[in-house]
């Protein structure tokens, strides 16, 4: 039987996400839009889908857009932001470990002549709130600062950056990626005083194609989409109740006690990798479900197969990556030989100790096996 650790790319969805998908498509399926009896049904369990995932994040039901993934979000947040705020200047401010889904559309951005401050993380994956402060302009429209990195587990300052952003100008947007934080650690768009927040359903165990993009009240971005009256207008194309079931369904399951469970079998492997000769852990991760690990001179694609062979899953780096090297551990100046042996495991409550004890027996293994490059 396998050993799935890599939960940062996609996570089994759970039984009752795929229960609410099925119930919704084989008896709910009306559109939310139509008039009649099969279509209010529809719009009635719409609204309802939408205050759960709304009370899991700390925000008014209106102010939740639904969308496909977190990467519509993340490009809908910075593209409509960009085109909201150009009146207040051209100078983005976003960190050099930001998902692909930020980090794209900025260059774009910057090819139509804008200016792009990239923050450099520490050896860690975290980001100076002091150098934050130094890079912010009077012609500062827009910050991009992800809650957790993905690759590495690092916390970002993101609380610390919009109280400083703010306080340098109002009217500056802050859009945070909470994809990978999102139940995962506790906060509220509120409290953490940004203007738009994503989400993503497959990271916290609902379905592939369904995400969220919070809009605080009183922000109006240009949609990405046009046609349709859907998303308040804001987001058009009949909305996929399935999907959408699903995701609040998934984060009615989540619970307290996953989260401590996250952060339990989290600190076990820590103390577990920390024990295996040759293994070094570069990024811990303030996050309960990532961190990251490296068996310097072993090259990282080769350790994934050697893995898999011994049914042991994880990654080197972002699934987005698709085998390239990793952008992220690349920033952190990390040795060389470090750099090449670096390895991605994230976590889900389901993940045992047991399956801890397989990944470092493989581990052991492979050192065992292998040969390290020079």
């Amino acid at each position: 039987m396998s050993v799935y650790l890599d939960n940062a790319a996609t996570t089994p969805v759970c039984p009752q996400a795929a229960q609410a998908a099925l119930e919704v498509m084989t008896e709910g399926y009306g559109n939310p839009s139509s008039g009649y009896a099969a279509g209010q049904a529809a719009a009635a369990r719409l609204q309802a889908d939408r205050e759960a995932v709304a009370q899991a994040l700390g925000c008014r039901p209106e102010e939740l857009f639904f969308t496909s993934c977190g990467t519509e979000g993340d490009n809908w947040a910075i593209l409509g932001a960009a085109r909201a705020g150009k009146r207040l200047g051209r100078h983005i401010i976003t960190t050099a470990v930001e998902h692909s889904a930020v980090l794209e559309p900025v260059e774009a951005l910057e090819g139509e002549g804008w200016t792009v401050t990239r923050l450099k993380p520490d050896k860690t994956g975290h980001i100076s709130p002091e150098d934050f402060a130094a890079a912010l302009r009077s012609d500062t429209a827009l910050v991009s600062m992800m809650l957790v990195n993905n690759e590495t587990g690092a916390v970002l300052p993101v609380a610390q950056c919009a109280r400083l952003a703010k306080a340098h100008n109002p009217q500056l947007l802050f859009h945070t990626d909470a994809v990978q934080a999102f139940l995962k650690l506790p906060f509220t768009p509120e409290e953490l005083g940004v203007d738009l927040l994503t989400v993503s359903g497959h990271k916290i165990r609902a379905p592939k194609g369904i995400g969220a993009l919070w809009i605080r009240s009183g922000v109006k971005l240009p949609p990405l989409l046009l046609g349709g009256g859907q998303e308040q207008g804001a987001r058009p194309g009949t909305e996929p109740t399935a999907q959408i079931a699903a995701l609040a369904a998934a984060v009615r399951a989540w619970t307290p006690e996953d989260r401590a469970r996250l952060a339990a079998v989290k600190a076990y492997a820590l103390e577990r990798l920390a024990a295996v000769p040759g293994v070094e852990i570069p990024c811990p991760g303030d996050a309960p479900h990532i961190c990251a690990v490296s068996l310097p001179g072993y090259p990282a694609e080769m350790l994934v197969r050697d893995l898999s062979d011994r049914g042991i899953w994880v990654s080197s780096g972002s699934a987005c990556h698709r085998g390239k090297p990793s952008r992220v551990f690349a920033a952190l100046g990390l040795p060389k030989r470090t750099l090449m042996g670096m390895l991605r495991i994230s976590f889900s409550p389901a993940t045992a100790r047991a399956d801890i004890d397989a990944l470092t027996g493989a581990l052991t293994a492979v050192l065992r096996e292998r040969i390290p490059m020079r």
